[in-house]
């Protein structure tokens, strides 16, 4: 059993991806850009904010101060409707329940900016995850280690008997660089084989399957 578990939050406990993708394309349409698939948007996120809007924006626009001017456009719209779609995946909140009731403390670490992880936390899993950190000023994201250790010592831990569950290559190499094991769930924007092609430890298909590793419950 492990003693404290890191999340990543988008395409892990959370299925985001069609408010972000929603919020991206109406920034495009304000400019008169094409837009772009849900599908393609989950190979967007996962590095940032900044890197999301790199990633919709035209190659021409890709200058960090219209980067920035984006930024302005897409944040308060996705705040506002970040819940029109968002839900957890199936399975999560019973996991989640699981894992407290085992003893188990949970912390979130995102690249999404941090009032919004902070929110969606409280909105979906409220004192099941009482520590939630996304992107801000002043600390590195993600693959930097910084969250995560700054999220352990939020729960008064430290790394041995952690573990971190992603759904990304970002959330693969921020384990590493965090001295974590890693588990990857299947289920998320990244699939099977892209994750095994990205040095995935072991990959996890189902919210059964994670509690019970989690757990030390596994047959």
């Amino acid at each position: 059993m492990y003693k404290h578990v890191i999340f990543d939050l988008d395409g892990t406990l959370l299925n985001t991806i069609d408010d972000l993708a929603a919020a991206g394309n109406w920034v495009c349409r304000n400019h008169g850009w094409p837009v772009h698939t849900v599908e393609e948007y989950k190979y967007f996120v996962g590095n940032g904010m900044a890197r999301l809007a790199e990633r919709f924006a035209p190659e021409d626009w890709r200058t960090p101060e219209r980067i920035a001017a984006l930024l302005e456009e897409f944040m308060p719209y996705y705040n506002a409707h970040k819940e029109d779609k968002t839900a957890p995946y199936p399975g999560i909140p019973e996991l989640l329940d699981a894992l407290r009731a085992c003893g188990i403390p949970c912390a979130v670490v995102s690249n999404k900016f941090d009032g919004a992880v902070k929110g969606l936390c409280r909105r979906y899993f409220g004192d099941t995850i009482p520590v939630a950190i996304g992107e801000s000023q002043g600390v590195a994201r993600k693959p930097a280690p910084d969250t995560v250790l700054r999220a352990l010592a939020e729960l008064g831990a430290g790394t041995a008997g952690a573990v971190y569950v992603g759904d990304s290559d970002v959330d693969i190499q921020t384990a590493r660089n965090s001295g974590l094991p890693c588990l990857s769930v299947s289920w998320g924007f990244r699939d099977r084989a892209f994750l095994t092609a990205h040095g995935a430890q072991r990959i996890v298909d189902t919210t059964a399957e994670l509690e019970a590793l989690l757990t030390g419950r596994e047959a």
